[in-house]
């Protein structure tokens, strides 16, 4: 395969009007927005884009709409999160003809846990059904996927470049950074310590973190890249704090809230039900945003 993710890939957020449909023309702006950053990828439909809301025709929407604003500058990853092979096979099929580099599939969610065998036939078959390549997304908590399944993953079917490792703690990522077959990105998404995570030779990452702060993030990979390690350590020691105060039950709500304080005018609102950003939310993160935000060269 000759696709390479690397770097900076924000998973993109999904702005809705108030009938909750997708808004196409401030959801481009915010594509333009991100690229402004100097980012590596992007990446849309995924956990942050609330991709477990899509219908097939609006991941077709989002992902051309992408596709269009990149306009071949940056890989394009489209997220598919479903819970059957059927599902994910009928939405990487309509997106065909599109430009897009890899789509990131998470094992299925619902709450029951099919086992190992079931999980690598599921990628294998999408695979060989749709032809394009697969980033896993191993993020459900209760279907998690292990470390040697992963690496059998990887070695096995040619399709998958790579893994976006988000579940599980910082040492499943170092250790599948040591253990992954060559060409094959680890894509770190532990959002607080991605300074750690490329320090130990992650490819980059492809995270909620970047696309709340992509400035920060983008300016923590150069320096790293130029082993300027003091600036790294300054902006890993103001990432930390203030991904502590990111909620996770309604953290799209939250990123799109650190983005409208950029200007970057997504809206606050997620797909019902989740909530919105309260007041107290936005009380205790802007603060460790703006101080997160210092680091963005571009300001």
């Amino acid at each position: 395969m000759t696709t390479t993710l690397k770097g900076i890939i924000p998973a993109l957020v999904t702005p809705f009007d108030g009938d909750g449909n997708i808004d196409e023309k401030r959801f481009r702006a915010h594509v333009q927005f991100i690229l402004g950053k100097k980012v590596h990828g992007v990446c849309l439909g995924g956990s942050t884009g609330e991709g477990f809301t899509m219908e097939t025709d609006e991941l077709r929407q989002l992902t051309a709409a992408t596709v269009e604003e990149v306009d071949g500058k940056v890989p394009v990853v489209a997220g598919i999160i479903s819970n059957s092979t059927r599902d994910v096979v009928k939405k990487a099929k309509a997106l065909a003809g599109l430009n897009v580099a890899a789509l990131q599939v998470t094992p299925t969610f619902y709450v029951f846990d099919y086992g190992e065998q079931a999980m690598f036939d599921y990628f294998k078959r999408i695979w060989e059904e749709v032809g394009t390549p697969l980033v896993i997304y191993n993020v459900i908590p209760w279907n998690l996927l292990s470390t040697d399944l992963v690496l059998r993953l990887l070695e096995e079917i040619p399709g998958i470049i790579g893994i976006k490792q988000s579940q599980g703690n910082i040492r499943r990522a170092a250790e599948l950074v040591i253990r992954a077959p060559k060409g094959k990105a680890i894509l770190a998404a532990i959002d607080d310590l991605l300074y750690p995570c490329f320090m130990m030779g992650a490819q980059g990452t492809l995270a909620a973190s970047p696309t709340a702060a992509p400035g920060p993030c983008v300016a923590l990979w150069d320096a790293v890249q130029n082993n300027d390690h003091d600036l790294a350590l300054k902006i890993h020691n103001r990432l930390v704090p203030f991904w502590n105060l990111m909620g996770h039950e309604n953290l799209p709500a939250l990123v799109k809230y650190c983005l409208e304080v950029q200007g970057d005018h997504v809206g606050l609102a997620p797909r019902h039900p989740m909530p919105p950003a309260s007041e107290e939310q936005k009380k205790i993160i802007r603060p460790a945003l703006e101080a997160l935000l210092e680091f963005d060269p571009s300001r």
